[in-house]
């Protein structure tokens, strides 16, 4: 099954690039790899949650704002690589996420992004990972995705 029809099964349609908040591009290629900036969890440009994890914002909710952010990352990856049907695999899907201090649940609510990859590139989107639990992120975002890509020829 081809990445566009998984999308069409999931009812997915991949966003806009969501535009760099500072002196970033969104994705780089170097060699057969994309490597995406930290991509946050935007719909139409705007964060629907903010604020700290195991505080302002429940797990659950972090979670659903992962998959957002890597349906974001996607994006990103889809800019430079001209079609996802070019992916050959996700090499490394990292995960970091605005911890309240006590909040130790990091590895479930990246569980958002690590499923949604899995979802669109089946075995293709088997990956390594960190989940990475942190003080603070840009414009207070619960949470920050990055992807690793391998491209096709």
């Amino acid at each position: 099954m081809s990445v566009a029809d998984r999308l069409a099964e999931l009812g997915l349609t991949i966003p806009s690039v969501a535009a760099p908040v500072a002196a970033y591009v969104p994705a780089v290629v170097t060699g057969k790899h994309v490597h995406t900036a930290g991509q946050l969890p935007f719909v139409d440009g705007v964060l629907s949650v903010t604020g700290k994890v195991g505080a302002d914002v429940d797990a659950e909710t972090a979670t659903a704002e992962a998959r957002t952010a890597a349906l974001n990352a996607l994006a990103a990856v889809q800019s430079v690589a001209g079609s996802l049907e070019r992916v050959a695999r996700v090499v490394k899907v990292t995960v970091f996420v605005a911890s309240d201090p006590s909040f130790t649940g990091q590895p479930a609510v990246a569980n958002g992004a690590s499923t949604l990859v899995g979802e669109v590139f089946g075995d293709a989107g088997v990956h390594a990972r960190s989940a990475v639990g942190v003080a603070v992120l840009p414009l207070d975002a619960p949470v920050e995705v990055e992807l690793v890509v391998e491209l096709t020829d």
